[in-house]
C-alpha cells in the first residue's frame, strides 16, 4: 500500500503547474502561450474593488442594454410586427427558456475552456450584434411589415418569413450573448477577490449585495425612461439607446484588462462529473472500507500546483459514489495517473459531484419561490390596467412600470441591510454573513408567500369596487397605489432569496465549478416561467364552467384571481417546510464564524450537521 501511495503522490508532475497559489491568479496573456513557461509568468495581487468600476460597470451597461431592449418587447411584437397575443407570447416563451437553459453551456465552456474573460468577452460581441440586428428592424422598412392602426383596420398585415426569420436571428444573438455573460459575470466579480483573506471574503459578500443593487437600479431606469422613450417617442432611438450602451460597456469591459485577475479554466467538469458515475456502476458490488482507516485505498492524488481549487476530503454522503476512488491492482500508472479515467476518480471528483447533488434538492425550492415573484410582470400589471392610475390631473403611469416600486424597495433595503444590519447581528450569531446562507434563503420564501396572499387581498379589493361601481370600461376607482404593499413584498423576497441564492451557489461549489454555479439560477427563471405557464393553463381549462367563467378569463373582474395568488401562496408553504427539511440537513462546505478572528469550520466533520 505504501508503493501506491508513493505513485500517487507523483500524480502530480503530469499536470501543468501555474503560479504561486497564494492567491490563485495567474497573467492571461502570457499563460496563453505554451511557450512561456510558468516560471516567467508575471504574478499580480487580486484585482479587488480596483477591478469593481470596470466589473460593475460593464455589468450595468450590458443589463441596461438588454432590459432595455426587451422590457417592452411584448408590445413591440403586437404594434410593430402585428403579431396576435398567442404568437406573440409563444415567441417570448420560446426565446426566454432558450435564453434561461443556454447559460449552462456557457459555463461549460467557461470552466472548461476558455475561461470567464474570454467567455464574457465573446458573448458580449454576439450580444451587441444581437442588440444590432433588432434595433434594424424598427428603422429599416423591409425589416418589419407596413404601418397599420388596429384601431382603424382589423386585417394588419404581419411579418413575412424574412422578417420573422430576421428577428429571430436577432433573438437567437442575444440568447447565446446572454449564455456566455450570465453564468460568468458574478464569478468573474468573485475572481479579483482573495478569499483567503479576511478582507477578501468581506470584499465578496458585498459584492454580492452591490451587484444586485446596480441590477436593481438599471431596472428602474430601463422600466421608466427607456420605455417611456419606446412608447412615446420613437422605437428606433428606444432601441438604439440601449444598442449604443452595450457598446460602451464593451469597450469599458476591454480597458479594465491590465486590472483584472484571470483564472484559469480546471477542465471539463461534465465529463469528469460522468466518469465519476461510470466509475461507481463498474464497481458497484465492491465492499467500502471505513473512510477513517482508508489510507491508500482510496485514490487522492495532490492538486495541481497554482490550482484555484480548495482540497475536499473525503466524506459519509452519498457513500456509494465513494466505490469510484477505491484503487484496484493496475489501475495506476507508474508516474500516479489512472490507467483509465473511466473506472478510478480521485476523491476530489467524487466531493465535487457530491456538491452538485446536495445542492440539487435546494435550487428546486427556489422554483416555486420566484413563481411568485414573476407575477409582478403579468397578473399584477392586468390589475393595474384595471386601477386607477393617474398621478395628477395630466399624468398617467404606465401600468408596466409598476415593478419600479419592487426594485426600489430592494435598491434602499440592500445598502442598509450590508452597511447596518448585518455588522450588528454579526456580533450576536458570530457568523460572517449575519445569518447563514440558507436562513437568507427561507427569509425570502416568507416573503414570497406573504406578497401572494397580500396580492389575493388587494385584488378582492379591487374587484369588489369595480362591479359595485359598473364603469363601462371595468375600471375600478381606487388608486394604483394599493398594489404598493404586494410589490414591496417581492421586493423584499428578492433581496433576501435571489441574493441568497446566488451566493449559496457560489460559495458552495467547488471553484472551478462557480460558473456552472451560477447558470443554476437562469434555470430557477426557466423552471418558474414554465411552472407559471404551467398553472395558467391548467386553471384555464379546469375551473369555472356552468355558466361560471374560469379564474384567470380574458375579463379580469369576471375571474378570480385571487384564488390563483392562494394557490401559489398554498405552494409556497409545502414549499417552505420541504426547504426547512432540507436545510436542515445540509452539510456547508465551509462555514466562517467570528470571534477575534476569522474561523474556517470545514466540512471534514461528515457526521456534524450544520443547521439551517
Amino acid at each position: 500500500m505504501e508503493d501506491k501511495n508513493n505513485q500517487m503522490k507523483k500524480s502530480s508532475s503530469l499536470n501543468l503547474s501555474l503560479p504561486s497559489p497564494e492567491n490563485g491568479i495567474y497573467d492571461e496573456e502570457k499563460q496563453s502561450s505554451s511557450s512561456d513557461s510558468p516560471s516567467k509568468t508575471s504574478k499580480r495581487k487580486p484585482g479587488g474593488w480596483r477591478a469593481m468600476p470596470y466589473v460593475l460597470g460593464n455589468e450595468t451597461f450590458e443589463r441596461l442594454a438588454s432590459i432595455g431592449l426587451l422590457a417592452n418587447f411584448m408590445q413591440f411584437l403586437l404594434t410593430v410586427f402585428h403579431m396576435d397575443q398567442v404568437a406573440a407570447s409563444n415567441v417570448l416563451n420560446i426565446w426566454s427558456g432558450v435564453t434561461n437553459f443556454i447559460p449552462l453551456l456557457g459555463a461549460f465552456l467557461s470552466d472548461a475552456y476558455i475561461g470567464r474573460f474570454w467567455t464574457i468577452a465573446f458573448a458580449s460581441v454576439f450580444e451587441m450584434m444581437g442588440m444590432l440586428t433588432l434595433t434594424f428592424i424598427p428603422w429599416l422598412s423591409q425589416l418589419h411589415p407596413p404601418p397599420c392602426n388596429p384601431q382603424v383596420s382589423q386585417h394588419c398585415k404581419g411579418p413575412n418569413k424574412s422578417q420573422l426569420g430576421f428577428l429571430v436571428m436577432g433573438l437567437g444573438f442575444l440568447s447565446i450573448g446572454s449564455g456566455g455573460i450570465r453564468p460568468c459575470s458574478i464569478p468573474f466579480g468573485v475572481d479579483q477577490f482573495d478569499s483567503t483573506t479576511d478582507e477578501g471574503r468581506k470584499g465578496i459578500a458585498s459584492f454580492f449585495n452591490w451587484y444586485y443593487t446596480s441590477f436593481t437600479v438599471v431596472l428602474i431606469i430601463a422600466l421608466t425612461l427607456v420605455v417611456y422613450i419606446q412608447d412615446s417617442v420613437s422605437w428606433v432611438i428606444g432601441f438604439g439607446i440601449p444598442t449604443v450602451l452595450m457598446f460602451l460597456s464593451l469597450i469599458l469591459f476591454f480597458i479594465g484588462t491590465r486590472v483584472y485577475v484571470y483564472v484559469k479554466p480546471e477542465g471539463s467538469i461534465f465529463s469528469g462529473i460522468v466518469q465519476v458515475f461510470v466509475a461507481m456502476h463498474k464497481k458497484r458490488k465492491l465492499k467500502l472500507f471505513d473512510e477513517r482507516q482508508s489510507n491508500g485505498v482510496f485514490y487522492d492524488p495532490p492538486l495541481p500546483k497554482g490550482s484555484i481549487v480548495k482540497k475536499l476530503p473525503l466524506t459519509n454522503k452519498f457513500r456509494s459514489l465513494n466505490k469510484a476512488a477505491i484503487v484496484m491492482e493496475g489501475e495506476i500508472n507508474t508516474n500516479g495517473t489512472p490507467t483509465n479515467t473511466w473506472r478510478l476518480c480521485s476523491i476530489q471528483q467524487i466531493e465535487e459531484v457530491k456538491c452538485l447533488l446536495k445542492i440539487i434538492p435546494v435550487w428546486a425550492t427556489g422554483i416555486i419561490c420566484f413563481t411568485a415573484m414573476a407575477q409582478q410582470g403579468t397578473f399584477t400589471m392586468s390589475q393595474a390596467l384595471k386601477m386607477d392610475r393617474h398621478l395628477g390631473p395630466k399624468f398617467q403611469i404606465p401600468a408596466g412600470t409598476l415593478s419600479v416600486i419592487s426594485m426600489i424597495t430592494i435598491g434602499i433595503w440592500l445598502p442598509i441591510y450590508d452597511r447596518l444590519i448585518v455588522p450588528s447581528i454579526r456580533k450576536i450569531t458570530r457568523i460572517e454573513g449575519g445569518i447563514t446562507l440558507l436562513q437568507r434563503i427561507g427569509i425570502g420564501m416568507v416573503f414570497s408567500i406573504l406578497s401572494m396572499v397580500v396580492a389575493g387581498q388587494i385584488e378582492k379589493v379591487r374587484r369588489n369596487s369595480a362591479i359595485m361601481h359598473g364603469s363601462g370600461d371595468g375600471i375600478a376607482p381606487i388608486t394604483v397605489m394599493w398594489l404598493a404593499p404586494q410589490l414591496i413584498l417581492m421586493g423584499f423576497a428578492e433581496a433576501f432569496n435571489i441574493i441568497g441564492q446566488i451566493e449559496f451557489y457560489n460559495k458552495e461549489f467547488p471553484e472551478n465549478m462557480s460558473s456552472l454555479a451560477n447558470s443554476l439560477f437562469s434555470c430557477t427563471v426557466a423552471g418558474a416561467s414554465y411552472l407559471s405557464s404551467f398553472l395558467v393553463n391548467i386553471l384555464h381549462n379546469t375551473t369555472g364552467g356552468h355558466g361560471h367563467p374560469d379564474w384567470l378569463t380574458k375579463d379580469i373582474n369576471e375571474g378570480r384571481v385571487e384564488n390563483y395568488y392562494y394557490l401559489i401562496a398554498g405552494l409556497g408553504v409545502l414549499n417552505l417546510f420541504w426547504f426547512i427539511y432540507v436545510a436542515r440537513r445540509y452539510q456547508y462546505k465551509t462555514r466562517l464564524e467570528v470571534d477575534d478572528g476569522i474561523k474556517l469550520y470545514s466540512e471534514v466533520h461528515e457526521l456534524e450537521e450544520m443547521k439551517y
